[in-house]
């Protein structure tokens, strides 16, 4: 845990009252502030009182001794409106926080050297955050990862010289955290998301702009700039006098690094030099994971790691549970679960990293179904379709993909296997990579992609994948 002591002695309010926000309650008291803590739901509340917290309904008690409010990032701050919590701080006069905020704080007043990577991206967070952790492991750092990726800021280790925070942010703890300065920001990608919380396209890449605006004096920003708003996010940084480190996977660059060919090219000045090769790993199959581990890539270089240990953490890198998880082989046919594909923009990277491909899909339905994905349909051999999307999703395939309605995932896997095997394809891939949320036959997307995990691994035969 991380003692927040720039609240020592004052009273502060939580709103929010699940992961992060009874992490920051425990390192506020740590820390020496008095806490008033509540939440909307009743349940949320109990576990603060049973943790020894002082609770409360915010809307009913006086806001004059509060010094600040820390609120969950799912509480709106500006769009659609602010939450009323941020209405009756703003009326006291109190700032409204993260829990990002006080890490920073916290930061700076102990350990203002100790390196601090920050990342964000409309997609591929998750990636690059667990990929540069594992990179920083390898190279023999204490490693503390958290932050949007799971566990909350606050419970990690506190910062200090030789111990390394690689910190996952989404836009909504971005805006909670004004005074947001790691030593590495990266920003891999905007695309429009989260307009609901952010008002306009406009105002969200502002937002996510911050990370890498922010980065200190001496740091360095990492910018992938194959959209527009990040090209314009990297001029700008630029023309401030920040060290700005472009990320291309479309493009050579004069200046920056890129991938060609598998390879992650270094360029300056015109030089070129070769840093790493992708070639083979297949935690890293994709052009979305070319760009994550081109980022994770400049990040390593950043911090001082040698290109050599870069290229071992990087094979050895395992990939996130469920998302394009390699979970093992039977013969030639490789078994992956993509189970946090939980969209058709998601599963489209999936199916661009495949070509015979044995597809199980469907759950419940997103607006828009599969209907994206027809550039891909020529790499399916042939669809196995769960839940509720199942029959919508034969009407898209239609006469174009050959497909069954398996209905169950234990039926898609045991079929699509068979087929798999049958096929006398060389590479065949069996891929869950579902298009669908779960919630129709699992609570989430975990449970779903561990349930396809142990019907693969239950199967005879089956090898990890080394």
């Amino acid at each position: 845990m991380i003692p927040v002591t720039s609240f020592a002695g004052k009273t502060v309010a939580v709103f929010g009252l699940g992961g992060s926000g009874l992490a920051s309650c425990h390192a506020l008291k740590a820390g020496g502030a008095e806490v008033i803590a509540g939440d909307d739901s009743a349940d949320n509340v109990a576990k603060a009182a049973q943790a020894g917290f002082i609770t409360a309904d915010l809307r009913t008690i006086s806001w004059a001794n509060f010094s600040a409010l820390i609120l969950t990032p799912g509480a709106p701050l500006t769009h659609p409106a602010p939450h009323w919590s941020v209405l009756m701080a703003r009326q006291a006069g109190c700032e409204v926080i993260g829990d990002i905020e006080l890490f920073c704080r916290e930061r700076r007043r102990h350990a203002p050297e100790a390196p601090f990577v920050a990342i964000t991206g409309t997609n591929g967070k998750s990636t690059t955050t667990a990929l540069i952790a594992h990179l920083m492991q390898v190279a023999g750092y204490d490693t503390q990862m958290g932050g949007n990726i799971g566990t909350a800021i606050l419970s990690l280790q506190p910062p200090r010289m030789g111990r390394v925070h690689v910190v996952e942010m989404s836009s909504y703890q971005i805006d909670l955290a004004p005074s947001l300065d790691p030593s590495v920001g990266i920003l891999l990608n905007v695309s429009e998301d989260h307009i609901d919380r952010h008002g306009t396209l406009e105002n969200y890449a502002a937002v996510k702009a911050r990370l890498v605006a922010g980065v200190q004096p001496k740091g360095t920003s990492i910018v992938g700039v194959d959209d527009g708003w990040c090209r314009n996010i990297a001029d700008r940084l630029d023309r401030a006098g920040k060290h700005v480190v472009r990320i291309s996977v479309k493009n050579p660059l004069p200046d920056g690094i890129y991938v060609e060919r598998e390879v992650i090219v270094q360029a300056s000045g015109g030089a070129r030099r070769e840093i790493a090769k992708l070639g083979g790993i297949g935690s890293l199959r994709g052009l979305h994971n070319a760009q994550n581990a081109a980022c994770a890539a400049a990040c390593a270089l950043a911090i001082g790691i040698g290109t050599e240990t870069l290229q071992s953490g990087l094979r050895s890198f395992p990939g996130l549970a469920h998302r394009m998880e390699q979970v093992g082989r039977r013969g030639n046919v490789l078994f992956v679960n993509d189970s946090k594909g939980t969209n058709a923009d998601a599963a489209a990277h999936a199916l661009s990293s495949f070509a015979d491909i044995f597809w199980i899909a469907g759950g419940k339905p997103k607006l828009g179904g599969i209907t994206s994905l027809t550039e891909y349909f020529p790499r399916i051999r042939k669809a196995y379709l769960i839940g509720e999307a199942a029959p919508e999703f034969a009407g898209t395939l239609g006469e174009k993909v050959s497909h069954e309605i398996s209905q169950t995932l234990d039926v898609a896997v045991a079929n699509a296997a068979r087929d798999a095997e049958a096929s006398g394809l060389a590479d065949p891939v069996v891929l869950l990579s579902p298009a669908c949320a779960s919630f129709d036959q699992y609570r989430n997307f975990e449970i779903r992609g561990t349930k396809f995990r142990d019907l693969v691994t239950a199967m005879p035969g089956v090898k990890p994948v080394v």
